[in-house]
C-alpha cells in the first residue's frame, strides 16, 4: 500500500482502490480560517424562556457573535384554517379567535368582515355594531402591546415592567369579561355584527380605564426611557431600515419604526376607521428603541380613539336585520347566573312554529355563503392581518388562509441578528412582537 497525494491507494485483483478518508479537513478549514474552532451552534427554543412562545432558534456563533440564524416553526401547530373547513360559518369565530391569542378581536373582526363582503352586506352592519368593533380593536390593542411591553422588559432585565404591564392589562381584561363573559378567545365579533351589546356597567368601567392609563404611561417612561441599561440594549440593536421592512414584507410597527407611516386604519380604512381622529406614529432609526417609541406612541393614539367611540355609541341594533343571517344575539342569563333566562326561552318557544324551526337550522347548519373569494386585510397590533376566505356556495368555508403578521416578520430575525451578539438576539426577536399562535394556527 502507498500514499498518493491525496489519498492512500492498494492493489486488488479488481484494480487499484483508493481510500480517501477527509482527515485533513481540520488542517485545511484552519489554513482559511484560524476561528473554526470557536464555531459553535446553539439552540435557542423552542421551550426558551424569551423566545415569546414555542420558537426555535439555531444560531451558528463565533464566540459571542451570531454568524447565522435559522428559524424553525410550527411547534404550536393547531390546524385552525384546517378545521374551519368541517365548521359553519359562524363558529369560524371561534377557531380564528384562538390564533393569535394576544389579539383575539382582530382575528374575529377580519374574519367577520370578510364572510361580510362575500355575502354583500357590509352595508347593512349597524352602526352601533361598527363602533364597538373599533372600541374593542383598540382595547386590544393597548393590551397587546402591554404584554410587548412587559414581556420585552422582563427579558431585557426590567422585571418591574413586567409586573406594571401586566397589571393594567388585566384591567382590560375585566373590561372584556364584563362585555362578552370571556377574558380571551371570545368568539365576540361574528358575521353581521357582534354577538351581545356593551352594558353601562362596562362604559363606566372603560372610562376609568381611560382616565388613570395616561399617567401609567408616563410612570412607564420614566422607568424605562432615561434608563442606562434599558437604552445600552435597545439603542442602535437589531436595526432594519425601511427598505429591509418592505423587501421582507415586514409590517406594523416595526415597519412604523423605520420611518413609513403605513397604516390600514388610514391607508385602506374599515369599520369607518377614516371617520376617527388620530395619527400614526413613526420613528426614523429602526431600531429596538424606535420600535419600544412607536407602540408606547400607538397606546396613547388609541385611547383617543376609543375615547371618540364612546361618545359616537348610539343606541340602536348589534346585528344585521336579516334573520336568515343574524345570529342570535339577545342572550340573557338565567337567575342562576347560568343558560339562557326563561324569559328568554319563552320569547323563542312562544313565537310560530316556523320561526323555532329557522333559528334551529341556522344554529345547527349555518347560512349559506354565495361562491367567490375575498381578501381583507386589517391593522393588527403586529401589522397586517388579512383573511384569504373562499365560499363554494355552501354553509361552510371552502378554505380560509390567514396572512399573519408574525410568521412574515419572523423572516426578520436573520437580518438583524446575524454579525451581532447573542444577546441581542434577544432583544431583537422581541421587538418584532411574534406570537407563535398566530404563527403556526
Amino acid at each position: 500500500m502507498s500514499n498518493a497525494g491525496y489519498a492512500q491507494e492498494r492493489e486488488t485483483t479488481e484494480g487499484k482502490v483508493f481510500t480517501v478518508t477527509g482527515g485533513d479537513w481540520d488542517s485545511i478549514v484552519s489554513g482559511v480560517d484560524p476561528l473554526h474552532d470557536e464555531r459553535i451552534v446553539v439552540n435557542m427554543g423552542p421551550q426558551h424562556p424569551s423566545t415569546h412562545g414555542v420558537l426555535r432558534l439555531v444560531l451558528e456563533m463565533e464566540g459571542e457573535t451570531v454568524t447565522e440564524a435559522r428559524l424553525v416553526v410550527g411547534y404550536l401547530h393547531t390546524g385552525i384554517e384546517k378545521n374551519m373547513e368541517y365548521r359553519t360559518w359562524t363558529q369560524g369565530s371561534t377557531f380564528v379567535t384562538r390564533m393569535d391569542y394576544l389579539a383575539p378581536i382582530f382575528n374575529e373582526t377580519a374574519y367577520s368582515l370578510a364572510v361580510e363582503k362575500l355575502l354583500g352586506i357590509e352595508d347593512q352592519v349597524t352602526d352601533r355594531a361598527n363602533t364597538i368593533r373599533v372600541l374593542m380593536m383598540e382595547l386590544n390593542r393597548i393590551s397587546s402591546h402591554l404584554v410587548w411591553l412587559a414581556t420585552t422588559g422582563m427579558e431585557l432585565g426590567a422585571l418591574s415592567m413586567m409586573i406594571y404591564g401586566f397589571r393594567e392589562r388585566e384591567f382590560i381584561l375585566d373590561i372584556f369579561e364584563m362585555i362578552t363573559g370571556l377574558r380571551m378567545n371570545m368568539a365576540y365579533v361574528r358575521p353581521g355584527g357582534v354577538s351581545q351589546d356593551v352594558p353601562d356597567t362596562a362604559i363606566v368601567k372603560i372610562r376609568e380605564f381611560l382616565d388613570f392609563m395616561p399617567k401609567r404611561l408616563k410612570e412607564y417612561e420614566d422607568l424605562l426611557s432615561g434608563q442606562p441599561i434599558w437604552t445600552a440594549r435597545t439603542k442602535g440593536v437589531a436595526v432594519l431600515d425601511v427598505t429591509g421592512c418592505v423587501a421582507l414584507g415586514v409590517t406594523g410597527p416595526v415597519l412604523r419604526s423605520s420611518g413609513l407611516a403605513w397604516d390600514l386604519r388610514k391607508t385602506m380604512p374599515y369599520c369607518g376607521y377614516e371617520t376617527y381622529d388620530f395619527d400614526v406614529p413613526t420613528q426614523p432609526e429602526g431600531d429596538v428603541f424606535a420600535r419600544y417609541l412607536v407602540r408606547l406612541a400607538e397606546i396613547r393614539e388609541s385611547l383617543k380613539i376609543i375615547e371618540q367611540a364612546l361618545d359616537r355609541l348610539k343606541p340602536g341594533p348589534v346585528m344585521v336585520e336579516d334573520r336568515k343571517i343574524a345570529w342570535p344575539a339577545q342572550l340573557a342569563l338565567g337567575n342562576d347566573g347560568l343558560g339562557n333566562s326563561l324569559e328568554h326561552v319563552a320569547h323563542i318557544m312562544g313565537q310560530s312554529m316556523e320561526s323555532l324551526i329557522h333559528h334551529f337550522k341556522l344554529v345547527t347548519e349555518g347560512f349559506r355563503v354565495p361562491a367567490g373569494q375575498v381578501y381583507v386585510p386589517i391593522e393588527g397590533p403586529r401589522g397586517e392581518l388579512g383573511a384569504h376566505v373562499i365560499s363554494d356556495g355552501g354553509t361552510r368555508p371552502f378554505r380560509v388562509h390567514m396572512r399573519e403578521p408574525s410568521f412574515v416578520n419572523l423572516q426578520a430575525i436573520p437580518a438583524m441578528a446575524e454579525g451581532g451578539l447573542l444577546a441581542d438576539v434577544i432583544a431583537g426577536g422581541a421587538s418584532l412582537d411574534p406570537v407563535m399562535g398566530g404563527c403556526d394556527r
